[in-house]
């Protein structure tokens, strides 16, 4: 099994090279779906495959060639399969507050539901062994950071406090119909919820597993677009996923003649080798602007041979564990990849069993081992790409 991420900021170009490497994989015989987490699909339309502007197929996959298929997501479809009992109590919440029914129930998907719906498919085809490889064509980088951010928050939503909200929900629903007009859930929500959480079970280990998956940022030679891939690049390492190349897209041809664009080269020039330097040692592909869109099977499997020429495109091609723990001196030390960050933009805190570190406004709760998380002191320092968590002090387990 093989999975890999597309993901970079919008408009650079991500749909067009996870579907090109679709088709690269497909040709090498492997059983291959690209997934859309993007709320406004595109595979469809750049497959060019004809259909009508709303029609998803259900959210069932596509099949676009031999071993190829591709999947958008229809959330009202989801609703139906996974989220039935959870939906149907938050749309007569809403309810109660005087909005139209049919409004509630539209308002009653909220976000995540979504990329919950496709951490379960992924989980489902891992282990039903339907595909060979998952393609995952990737919303902007934010919404990409949350989706990967579900199975742990999760875990500690499920261990932290859900079975505690269960408990009192149960005990004050029969005094709560009496005074209060608001719908309590009932045992089928919290139910649902779990069961939910049963179907999740293991995608975070599939996800952090490099074996199995890496990203593939997609960017473009333009200093803004680059400074968001940096921070792509910081948080997925954060959350131990491990990225294995760059693909930098339209870049303009150096042949270029035209003294129209001389500026706009010099600038390219500029951006690639700042990548280089930024991103180093991780190959970084390289892809020219093409003359005119890139849109159906033949364009895409042009731009497939133009990324990869000849290579594997389902090789992994960068291996580096993003963090290892290790024991130091009679205590451990946690060690982060985390470029382009300095040591004030970190803050750290530890909570009973987990570590708990924010940067910017992103946070990661990181579980730790119990001979770890019983020791009471803990410090850090920033060593080039790598801060260094140290875990040392009297050992109270």
């Amino acid at each position: 099994m093989r999975i890999i991420f597309f993901a970079g900021k919008g408009g650079v170009g991500k749909t067009s090279v996870a579907a090109a490497t679709g088709i690269k994989s497909a040709e090498l015989g492997k059983r291959t779906v690209i997934m859309s987490l993007d709320i406004a699909h595109s595979l469809s339309d750049i497959f060019d495959l004809g259909k009508d502007l709303l029609d998803q197929n259900k959210g069932k996959p596509i099949q676009i060639k031999k071993k190829l298929w591709i999947q958008e997501l229809d959330i009202h479809e989801e609703m139906k399969t996974y989220w039935g009992d959870i939906h149907k109590y938050l749309s007569s919440l809403l309810n109660t507050t005087g909005l139209d029914e049919v409004l509630a129930e539209e308002l009653a998907i909220l976000p995540g539901m979504e990329e919950v719906s496709l951490l379960l498919y992924i989980n489902k085809y891992v282990h039903e062994k339907k595909f060979d490889v998952i393609l995952l064509d990737c919303a902007p980088t934010g919404e990409s950071l949350r989706f990967i951010s579900i199975p742990t928050t999760l875990e500690w939503y499920m261990k932290k406090i859900f079975k505690l909200e269960r408990t009192m929900v149960k005990y004050l629903r029969p005094v709560a119909k009496r005074v209060y007009d608001v719908p309590l859930p009932g045992d089928d929500y919290f139910q649902a919820i779990e069961d939910l959480f049963e179907r999740l079970k293991g995608v975070d280990r599939i996800l952090m597993d490099p074996e199995i998956t890496t990203v593939r940022l997609v960017t473009n030679p333009e200093k803004v677009v680059l400074k968001e891939t940096q921070r792509a690049f910081m948080y997925f390492c954060l959350y131990r996923m491990n990225i294995d190349a760059m693909i930098m897209n339209r870049i303009l041809p150096a042949d270029l003649k035209d003294s129209y664009f001389v500026n706009w080269l010099e600038g390219q020039k500029r951006r690639l080798e700042d990548a280089r330097d930024y991103f180093d040692p991780i190959p970084i592909f390289a892809v020219n602007q093409f003359r005119g869109e890139i849109i159906g099977y033949d364009s895409l499997k042009q731009l497939a041979d133009q990324i990869y020429e000849n290579e594997n495109p389902l090789q992994r091609f960068y291996k580096e564990e993003p963090y290892t723990l290790s024991k130091v001196d009679g205590g451990y030390c946690l060690k982060l990849k985390l470029p382009f960050i300095m040591q004030k933009d970190v803050e750290l805190n530890k909570f009973i069993d987990e570590l708990i570190v924010r940067i910017g406004g992103f946070k990661r709760h990181i579980m730790l081992p119990r001979q770890v998380a019983s020791l009471d002191h803990v410090k850090a320092k920033l060593k080039k790409q790598y801060l260094h968590i140290y875990f040392e002090g009297e050992n109270h387990g």
